[in-house]
């Protein structure tokens, strides 16, 4: 497995584990989204806006 592919399935997990997180109202949904944002950026995935677009 690459590492872009590592990178990708450990932002994955991240991500699904932020989900938990607001689904449970562990975190806000403003926490989640900054958290998420800050994930995204850091790990160098493209926002879901950007690949829809």
């Amino acid at each position: 497995m690459s590492t872009n592919e590592q990178r990708h399935k450990l932002y994955l997990k991240q991500k699904a584990l932020l989900d938990t997180f607001v689904e449970r109202n562990a975190i806000s949904r403003e926490q989640y989204e900054k958290s998420l944002h800050d994930l995204t950026e850091k790990m160098g995935e493209k926002l879901p806006e950007e690949s829809e677009t």
